[in-house]
């Protein structure tokens, strides 16, 4: 089993994944960013939407929307967020490498470093493409996820995050030169220990703007963060937004 088929994994560290804090975050970058600012009404598709931790935002704005999560798990929990939330959306269960819906959606967005799960470019291009195929012409994707200049800064330093009753300790290795890394995650509760590990890709800017432009994609821009500021040595991190041509 590949770690993100994994529901144990996600449930399991949902706390830590999935923080009121880092809601309260993507709830902020909902209302203030130029970069998810859409018409009215705008159809919105949330790849890998996990538990709806921009999906619930983004329908808080009237917009129509639909996660895409291949976890139930996980999307049991967008289920209720978005019923605690008064919100609206649909949420499918599905593996991004495959779902496509032609022409369906104005803005498909993949956030929080949900891309780059795959062992290879070839299967991350596909993701690419699903969004770009599911676009009509015009319409805009906007990938945000940790690039590796910002990861360079502070890659390989273990890290200790509290959580209720106990402790998760997370170290990173860098692997293959660069173009992927492994998290492990240790979770130390009431005398139980718990372990996890993830592998994805990793990607500079200028690489994740070509496989974008490879994806179909125009106008492939990259900035540092969801104010729209430069992607620079200040940027904390790479979000790249591209459009379906015309």
């Amino acid at each position: 089993m590949n770690w993100y088929e994994d529901d144990e994994l996600w449930s399991g560290f949902a706390e830590v994944l999935f923080t009121p804090e880092r809601a309260a975050r993507a709830a902020e970058a909902v209302a203030t960013s130029p970069l998810l600012r859409f018409a009215p009404g705008t159809h919105v598709l949330d790849q890998c939407c996990g538990t709806g931790t921009f999906t619930v935002p983004i329908a808080r704005q009237g917009h129509h929307v639909t996660g895409v999560d291949l976890s139930p798990a996980m999307l049991a929990r967008a289920r209720r967020a978005c019923d605690d939330a008064g919100v609206e959306a649909e949420l499918v269960r599905a593996d991004m490498r495959d779902y496509v819906r032609p022409a369906r959606f104005d803005v498909v967005l993949n956030l929080y470093t949900s891309f780059g799960y795959f062992d290879t470019d070839e299967q991350n291009l596909r993701v690419l493409r699903n969004a770009h195929d599911s676009l009509r012409p015009g319409g805009v994707l906007v990938v945000d996820l940790l690039g590796k200049e910002c990861y360079a800064r502070w890659a390989g330093q273990p890290k200790v995050v509290d959580v209720e009753d106990g402790r998760v300790f997370m170290h990173d290795t860098v692997l293959d030169g660069w173009t992927r890394y492994r998290t492990e995650w240790t979770l130390v509760r009431a005398g139980v220990v718990r372990q996890v590990s993830l592998t994805q890709c990793l990607y500079s800017g200028a690489e994740l703007r070509r496989l974008v432009e490879a994806a179909g994609f125009v106008d492939v821009r990259c900035f540092g963060g969801f104010a729209g500021q430069p992607y620079d040595c200040h940027a904390t991190r790479l979000v790249v937004r591209g459009t379906r041509a015309g």
